[in-house]
């Protein structure tokens, strides 16, 4: 027996079968990343404890809860990508 779907679940179900839906562009590498996401997840070997601003914390759940992700991961895989050089600070001049 299907359960009924919920409220969100029939306004996601309506917006798709209205072709509202788009498809992700540069799907592969879309899926590099979040295969990359899912690799830093799992390696997990050392525990840090930070103290950060309730502010930035904040805004880091918000970021990703956008990207799909547990902000835990978010702040690991920025950490990767600043450490390895794949993260710069932008020039404000």
């Amino acid at each position: 027996m299907k359960r009924a779907l919920n409220k969100e679940e029939k306004h996601i179900l309506d917006s798709f079968e209205k072709g509202e839906w788009k498809p992700v562009p540069n799907m592969k590498s879309e899926i590099k990343k979040h295969v990359e996401y899912a690799k830093a997840t799992t390696r997990k070997d050392k525990r840090v404890n930070i103290r950060i601003s309730a502010r930035d914390l904040e805004s880091i759940q918000r970021k990703a809860l956008e990207e799909g992700i547990p902000y835990q991961t978010l702040i690991s895989s920025l950490l990767h990508k600043y450490v390895n050089g794949r993260m710069v600070e932008k020039r404000t001049d």
